[in-house]
């Protein structure tokens, strides 16, 4: 349960900017010897190694704290390292199963009941001391792992590509999740952007990792801890802008500075579906903060060297989480890493980084709109599924409308398949709007239908400035007897893969496309456009601008509902119409400008 008072927007709404340095040596070479196929284990060698003996970590004298990314890997040799995480529904626990591959048969192995409570990874696996030159302990914590995080292959012959996902989830109503570090990778240990900051001064220390015994037995890993040499350097803006090593322009002032610059910066500008956009998502924000979006400065991202992919994922306001921690390419020479270490990093996609931070690509629509008589054929089609509503605060209307007493939220609609959405837009020259179709496929992909869906149109709003595919989903603030009391005024979305909900149900999409608006949502003089729900992803929007959050001035205090709902006229086709609504719980309370929510837990859900 929350209660959130209405006080000053920035304590309310907004997260700060985090600045992250990552200046790690890494040392060229580290391979292991394929095993022998004849003596090969039947269940995957884990194995806990340290990238470097030594690493330099950044503290910024006006962002006080070291991320503490030591670059130690878990490696999986004898086959990939499987863990499927799922819930029956909200009522039901988490639960995992280790996923075990020999040639064509499968077998799994339950988790203990308990061990993991949520799909950001498995708590307290790593076990982390830190002593100061003099040997004093000044740290000891345990740390979470997702296997899924920044991943590289430990020798030539591994697969290529990793097939699992590049992050863990952290939506708090996911349902299902795959977790994996492929056969002949490494997974980094370190949490990444989900980690918070440590206080160590200026200096030398030494850091002991090592895996905890719960998961050494559970798992049959060695102990084997690593121990790695730690420089702790203090730097601060004024000095790198003094030397001219990194420049401001490096990363977004502002979420309107970015909108004219190309890749993932343009998130900013987008800022997709926060709708001002400038708001992140009630979880952690790298990029530019809220107040951006109102004029007021944001500071730039940390300088971090061009091979450690520590760059945020600008969907400003429309998800996804920040990306996973940076990805070290093992043929990197020390010194060649050390020479870049200062340079400012640059927005977007780069060698090195596979931490989900990369810019997908957009999918491409048909270079001309559907000829013949449309048709809705008997093949899979998706399944448009809502989420409970959450990050839910009060806020007041801004200089934009004062008086004002709104409820913010965030919203996701994701498909269940077992067919993606896709859905083309073809616009006639001279007019406003596009013609939207949506598409059907057969078991080989190949189209075998299509039907009218209405419209897109273009947005010109600055942090918008993308084409809207229109009621694709409804917001609706209900009464206690369920009967709507307010209605947000935001109906049409661009549609991209911000969120994993649940990448076991059939046909999952471990590796969607167009997960960002800058790929997705087309520019004003786009003739087409093509959007994507692929399937087990979600697309997240927060509504917490007026317009788009609830006008909740006049309303008494008591007990409301916040209803998702996906598709809400029923123009898109789908296997199932009776899912698409979700309600989350919220109670009213305070008085006019200083109005309170609080928000009882979603059965086993407790997230406001």
């Amino acid at each position: 349960m929350m209660t959130r008072p209405q006080q000053g927007r920035t304590h309310r709404l907004t997260r700060p900017s985090i600045a992250i340095a990552a200046a790690v040596a890494v040392t060229a070479g580290v391979v292991a010897a394929a095993p022998d196929a004849k003596t090969a284990e039947p269940t995957p060698k884990l194995s806990l190694i340290a990238a470097s003996t030594s690493v330099t970590l950044d503290s910024w004298k006006d962002d006080p704290g070291v991320y503490l990314d030591l670059g130690t890997y878990l490696t999986s040799e004898n086959g990939a390292f499987e863990l499927k995480v799922t819930r029956k529904s909200y009522k039901d626990p988490v639960v995992a199963t280790q996923v075990l591959r020999n040639g064509k048969k499968t077998t799994t192995k339950a988790l203990p009941a308990g061990l993991v409570k949520d799909f950001s990874g498995l708590p307290g696996f790593a076990q982390v001391s830190v002593t100061d030159a003099a040997g004093k302990t000044v740290l000891k914590q345990t740390e979470a792992f997702c296997p899924n995080n920044a991943s590289g292959r430990i020798r030539p012959d591994a697969p290529a590509q990793s097939k699992y996902p590049q992050s863990c989830p952290v939506n708090p109503f996911t349902l299902g999740s795959v977790w994996g570090v492929e056969n002949g990778w490494a997974s980094n240990t370190y949490a990444g952007y989900y980690a918070k900051p440590v206080q160590l001064a200026a200096g030398t220390y030494t850091a002991k990792i090592s895996v905890t015994k719960k998961y050494r037995d559970l798992f049959g890993i060695a102990n084997k801890p690593q121990t790695v040499k730690v420089t702790v350097r203090e730097r601060s803006w004024e000095e790198e802008e003094g030397s001219g090593s990194a420049p401001r322009s490096a990363a977004p002032q502002s979420a309107k500075s970015a909108a004219g610059t190309q890749g993932h910066a343009g998130h900013a500008g987008h800022a997709g579906h926060g709708g001002h956009e400038g708001h992140q998502q009630a979880a952690d924000a790298p990029a530019a903060s809220a107040h951006a979006a109102h004029g007021a400065p944001a500071r730039p991202e940390a300088p971090a060297g061009r091979t450690t992919g520590a760059t945020p994922t600008f969907n400003v306001g429309h998800g996804p989480y920040p990306p996973a921690p940076p990805a070290l390419p093992w043929a990197l020479k020390k010194e060649s890493l050390q020479r870049q270490a200062f340079s400012a990093a640059k927005v977007g996609d780069r060698p090195g980084q596979t931490d989900g931070s990369r810019q997908a690509p957009g999918a491409k629509p048909n270079a001309k709109r559907p000829t013949g008589k449309a048709t809705v054929p008997d093949v899979p089609k998706p399944d448009l599924r809502s989420l409970p509503a959450y990050g839910i605060t009060v806020s007041d209307g801004y200089e934009d409308v004062p008086g004002k007493d709104y409820l913010a939220f965030s919203a996701n609609v994701w498909n269940a398949g077992p067919a993606k959405l896709v859905v083309d837009g073809f616009r006639s020259p001279g007019k406003e709007l596009m013609d939207a179709y949506q598409y059907f496929y057969d078991a080989k992909g190949k189209q075998v239908g299509y039907t009218p869906t209405g419209t897109m149109e273009w947005d010109p709003r600055p942090g918008h400035e993308h084409w809207h595919f229109t009621d694709f989903a409804s917001y609706r603030l209900l009464k206690a007897d369920k009967k709507e009391s307010v209605r947000s005024g935001k109906e049409a979305f661009c549609l991209a893969n911000t969120d994993a909900v649940d990448y076991t149900v059939k046909n999952a999409n471990w590796h969607p496309g167009n997960t960002d608006l800058s790929t997705a949502c087309g520019q004003e003089n786009s003739i087409s456009v093509r959007e994507v729900l692929d399937i087990g992803s979600g697309d997240t929007y927060t509504q917490d601008l007026p317009g788009q959050s609830f006008d909740i001035t006049g309303l008494p205090n008591g007990t409301y509902y916040i209803q998702v709902l996906a598709n809400p006229e029923n123009r898109l086709k789908e296997t199932n119409h009776k899912n698409n609504s979700a309600l989350r719980k919220v109670v009213l309370g305070g008085k006019k400008g200083a109005r309170t929510v609080k928000v009882p837990a979603h059965e086993l859900v407790n997230a406001n």
